[in-house]
C-alpha cells in the first residue's frame, strides 16, 4: 500500500515522501496517528500543488533575500572604540555591536546571522559574512575607528 507522508517518520522518510508500506501498518499506525494519508490520485494532486506552492514561497523569499542583501552590500558601518596605541582595543566589536548599528540604519537582522568567526579586536577595516536565506548571503564592510 502507498502512503504519503504528513510528518517525518522514523525509519521510513519525511513529509511529502511517497512510501510503500504493508496494509496493516499504514491501517494500524499510519493513518489513525495522522501521520499519513493513502497515495490515491486526489491526494497526490493535492501534494504536487502544495509543492508548487511552498517552491513559489521559497523562490519569492530568495528574490527578496537578495535585494535586502544587494542593499546591505553597499553599507559601511563605522564604529569607534577605545584602542591602544598598537591599534588593539581594548574591548572588541562583536555581532551584537553589528547587530546594533544595522538597526540604527534601519535594517532589522538578527545577530545570529551575523557570522563573525571572533570578535573584531583591532581597528581598521573588516568584511563580515551575513546569512540572509538559503543560499543568499551578504557581506557588511565594519570600519573600527579608535575613539578621539
Amino acid at each position: 500500500m502507498e502512503v504519503i507522508l504528513r510528518e517525518d517518520v522514523a525509519d521510513l522518510g519525511s513529509v511529502g515522501d511517497i512510501v510503500k508500506v504493508k496494509p496493516g501498518f499504514a491501517r494500524n499506525y499510519l493513518l489513525p496517528r495522522g501521520l499519513a494519508v493513502v497515495a490515491d490520485r486526489r491526494n497526490i494532486r493535492v501534494l504536487e500543488h502544495q509543492k508548487r506552492l511552498v517552491a513559489d514561497k521559497r523562490e519569492r523569499d530568495r528574490k527578496q533575500a537578495q535585494s535586502f542583501a544587494d542593499r546591505i552590500n553597499t553599507l559601511r558601518l563605522t564604529m569607534k572604540a577605545r584602542a591602544g596605541e598598537e591599534g588593539k582595543l581594548f574591548g572588541s566589536v562583536t555581532n551584537l555591536d553589528i547587530e546594533k548599528a544595522l538597526a540604527a540604519l534601519g535594517f532589522s537582522i538578527e545577530r545570529r546571522r551575523i557570522r563573525l568567526e571572533e570578535p573584531i579586536k583591532s581597528i581598521g577595516e573588516h568584511v563580515v559574512p551575513v546569512h540572509l536565506a538559503a543560499g543568499v548571503n551578504a557581506r557588511v564592510t565594519v570600519v573600527v575607528e579608535a575613539e578621539a
